[in-house]
């Protein structure tokens, strides 16, 4: 799988930024005391636990930050899958800078590859299905350019960036527009036609206006179905087939986990979006070794 690269300019200010803020106002004191001037090191970034490789270029980046004469050799791409003991970078360098890197190397690529080893595991458990894993909003905050594309690297695809990119009328704008309809009908007078609209529905009479609105012309690219029972899930997926038959994509929401998402997957949804592949994601173990 050939995976889409970050740009160095999305990727490096927040590799310098978590150094920064590491290195505090004087610096790594530890190896100044305990580390002569000029000494080199060389070391490898290996995996403790086997996964999904997502964040290389932020060990990369935050190495370069530190030594810009430091020799890596990238041993494995994001998007490869590895074993337990796998190395994944090696590096050679200033010892100091080397060591001073290490942390922020450390906590972007476990972390990222959590993400990525996470997604792998949901894509897997929905393989011969027709539905995608899809991630949220629900990142950290400062990450979420690279946690999605961690979700990427595992299989996934990524939802919407961010408030600017899709409408998404969620059950508190129907609230305050006061029903699906004039939610909708305002979304779509604004909605340019580059843009996608997507209507969050909580039960199947919601799911009845939309399609009612689809029938009339103002129709939702997307429909949400949030915390459905699987068996109203069947219900959306037929009533969708016989109503607008490939006019809209149909999402399943809310309190998805590895023990449900197969279930949600055979009722024939098109994407199960799961927050917790960033929000609830376990940091991934890999070290970095001297040699």
């Amino acid at each position: 799988m050939t995976i889409r690269q970050l740009p160095e300019l999305l990727i490096e200010p927040i590799v310098r930024m978590a150094l920064a803020e590491d290195l505090g106002r004087a610096g790594d004191v530890t190896a100044q005391a305990c580390i002569p001037q000029g000494a080199r090191m060389k070391a490898v970034f290996a995996a403790r636990k086997p996964g999904v490789l997502a964040g290389v270029d932020c060990v990369r980046l935050a190495v370069l930050a530190m030594d810009p004469q430091a020799k890596i050799d990238v041993r494995r791409r994001d998007g490869e899958s590895f074993q337990a003991g796998a190395v994944l970078v090696e590096v050679e360098g200033d010892a100091r800078a080397l060591l001073s890197a290490e942390r922020t190397a450390l906590n972007l690529l476990g972390r990222l590859c959590g993400v990525a080893t996470m997604t792998r595991d949901y894509v897997q458990a929905v393989s011969g299905t027709k539905a995608r894993i899809a991630d949220t909003r629900k990142t950290t905050p400062g990450l979420r350019a690279l946690e999605k594309h961690a979700v990427v690297c595992g299989g996934g695809i990524n939802h919407r960036f961010g408030l600017d990119d899709a409408i998404l009328i969620k059950d508190n704008h129907v609230a305050v527009c006061g029903g699906v309809e004039p939610a909708m009908r305002a979304a779509r007078a604004m909605a340019g036609h580059l843009m996608k609209v997507e209507l969050e529905v909580d039960g199947l009479d919601q799911l009845d206006q939309a399609l009612a609105l689809i029938e009339q012309g103002v129709a939702p690219d997307v429909i949400m179905l949030d915390n459905f029972t699987n068996d109203m899930l069947r219900q959306a997926v037929a009533r969708v087939a016989a109503r607008a038959p490939g006019r809209v994509v149909l999402e399943a929401s809310g309190g998805v986990n590895l023990g449900t998402v197969r279930g949600i997957a055979e009722t024939g949804v098109d994407v199960i979006s799961v927050g917790a592949l960033t929000h609830s994601v376990s940091v991934l173990d890999i070290g970095l070794d001297a040699v």
